[in-house]
């Protein structure tokens, strides 16, 4: 029988504990505060002003539907760090249409421990280009004290 090495044990020990020690309790977490999901709103900032996130958290994408002054938004899920940086949405996966934010929002469980990439789709990517539609987002474990 072959012995575990101590490097793949202690990884099996560090997700077998993040599980464990995870609370139900999460947060609703509205995505830009008051101010919602919209056109030139810095979200990084506003993503670091407002984490920690933790996994089970919800986060709320609200917005206004198509108008005269709004071109509408959208909720993308980015594969990868890259497609988020340089906002390819060749295979990034739609979770929100341009109606889906309007009244209580959509909403997104960060339901694993994994990198989070969102942005606007919209007008070829120009709302995550120009308009810093994007979100980047990595919830950790809650810890039981």
């Amino acid at each position: 029988m072959a012995l575990m090495s101590s490097a793949q044990l202690g990884f099996i020990l560090l997700v077998a504990t993040a599980s464990l020690l995870q609370v139900s309790e999460a947060k609703t977490i509205v995505v830009g505060g008051s101010k919602g999901w919209r056109f030139g709103f810095n979200y990084t900032d506003w993503a670091l002003k407002n984490s920690p996130f933790y996994i089970n958290d919800e986060l709320v994408f609200k917005y206004d539907p198509p108008s005269r002054t709004n071109s509408g938004y959208s909720v993308y899920l980015l594969p990868n760090l890259w497609s988020y940086i340089t906002c390819d949405f060749s295979k990034a996966k739609i979770l929100a249409s341009e109606t889906q934010g309007k009244g209580e929002g959509f909403k997104v469980a960060l339901n694993q421990w994994r990198p989070y990439y969102f942005a606007s789709g919209k007008k070829d990517g120009y709302n995550c280009k120009n308009g810093l539609m994007k979100l980047f987002a990595v919830p950790l474990p809650r810890w039981n004290y």
